[in-house]
């Protein structure tokens, strides 16, 4: 996806967006890794952390049960197409591959995700 495609699905409740960034990060509370005009989230998005779908102790993903949980606990529909992003496309990957485990396939990911929304003066974002 790019940016026009998520910033016309804003509001509109056709698609869900998640964003795979730490909590901090998406709070806007943290930097970001590369340079950021600008800290928080895409307006609408869903926190889902990258890292909350991988196993600490053998950092391999989490069985498909211990996914499921976590997508139901963040409220986040099956039945609708989602798109993810997180600071620059890559770690949204891997929460692509959790929904495509669990058998969600209309999932696309965000390119230019954060990198490129957080470094515009003309895309709105929240905070906290």
């Amino acid at each position: 996806r790019d940016l026009d495609h998520v910033r016309a699905n804003m509001g509109s409740g056709r698609e869900i967006l998640i964003d795979a960034r730490g909590a901090a990060r998406f709070k806007g509370e943290a930097p970001e890794p590369r340079p950021a005009k600008h800290l928080g989230h895409i307006p609408g998005s869903i926190n889902v952390p990258f890292t909350d779908l991988i196993d600490d102790r053998t950092r391999c993903m989490l069985p498909t049960d211990q996914l499921k949980a976590r997508f139901d606990a963040a409220g986040i529909d099956p039945k609708k197409p989602i798109t993810i992003t997180c600071g620059s496309g890559v770690t949204a990957c891997t929460v692509a591959l959790a929904l495509n485990l669990l058998g969600h396939h209309d999932v696309s990911v965000y390119d230019g995700s954060w990198a490129e929304w957080g470094n515009r003066d003309d895309t709105p974002i929240e905070k906290g």
